[in-house]
C-alpha cells in the first residue's frame, strides 16, 4: 500500500493504492459526502481485487483531506476528481471510474470526458430519501461508458426496483443500506453481504479486461 499527494484546482487530493502484481485495470474509487474511504465497501473492493489483477486507488477529495466536514458543489467535486486522473491513468492501464455515493455521480458527470474503461456506482443516489421525484437517473444514464451499479436492497436513496431501464447491470445486496449495513435480524450476514458485493465487481471486471 502506498500514498501519494496530488494537487488539484480544489486544493490537494490524496491516493492510496492497493497494487495488484500483473494488474490488468486500475479501479479507481471516491468516496461519498458523508464518509471517506474508511468505508466498508471500499475497504472490501481494496482488499480483494488486487487478487484478481486490478489494482485499487481509494481517492480522497480534497475537501477531505483538509479535514473539512461538509462536501462542496458538485463543480468542485468533478474538479477534484480531474484533477487526480493523470495519476490514475499514469500506470498505462484502462481506469474503471467508481465511488460509492456523491463519488458515484463524480465517476458518471466525468466518465466519458475522461476516457474511463467504465463506471463502478456504489450505492448510486438516485434520489434523495423521501424525494423520488427528484431523480438523478440522468447522470447514470449519460454515463456513456459499461456501467455497473451495486445497490443495497433498503436504500432510502433508491432501491434496486426504483432503478429506470438502462444500459447497465445491477447488482442487489439484499437488506443493505445506503451503507450496505444489514440488521442482525436479516437472512443475509455482514460479512456475506460485504461478499456478493466484490464478488460481483470482481466478476464484472474480468469481463472489462
Amino acid at each position: 500500500m502506498t500514498t501519494e499527494i496530488i494537487g488539484t484546482e480544489a486544493g490537494d487530493a490524496r491516493i492510496t493504492w492497493h497494487e495488484a502484481d500483473a494488474a490488468r485495470l486500475v479501479l479507481a474509487l471516491g468516496h461519498g459526502a458523508g464518509g471517506g474511504v474508511e468505508a466498508r465497501d471500499l475497504r472490501a473492493l481494496a482488499e480483494v481485487l488486487p487478487g484478481h489483477g486490478v489494482s485499487v486507488a481509494l481517492v480522497e477529495q480534497p475537501w477531505r483531506v483538509a479535514g473539512k466536514k461538509v462536501a462542496p458543489a458538485p463543480k468542485t467535486l468533478d474538479a477534484g476528481w480531474r484533477g487526480v486522473w493523470p495519476a490514475l491513468a499514469g500506470h498505462g492501464l484502462p481506469v474503471v471510474a467508481g465511488g460509492r455515493s456523491a463519488g458515484a455521480r463524480v465517476a458518471c458527470r466525468t466518465a466519458a470526458g475522461l476516457g474511463a474503461r467504465a463506471v463502478l456506482a456504489l450505492s448510486f443516489p438516485l434520489h434523495p430519501p423521501g424525494r423520488p421525484e427528484k431523480s438523478r437517473a440522468g447522470e447514470l444514464l449519460g454515463a456513456g461508458v459499461p456501467a455497473l451499479v451495486v445497490q443495497g436492497g433498503n436504500d432510502p436513496f433508491g432501491r434496486p426496483e426504483e432503478f429506470p431501464e438502462g444500459d447497465y447491470e445491477l447488482i442487489e445486496v439484499p437488506y443493505g443500506d445506503h451503507g450496505f449495513a444489514v440488521p442482525k435480524r436479516a437472512a443475509t450476514g455482514q460479512e456475506h453481504a460485504l461478499g456478493i458485493i466484490t464478488d460481483g465487481v470482481a466478476r464484472w471486471m474480468a469481463s472489462l479486461a
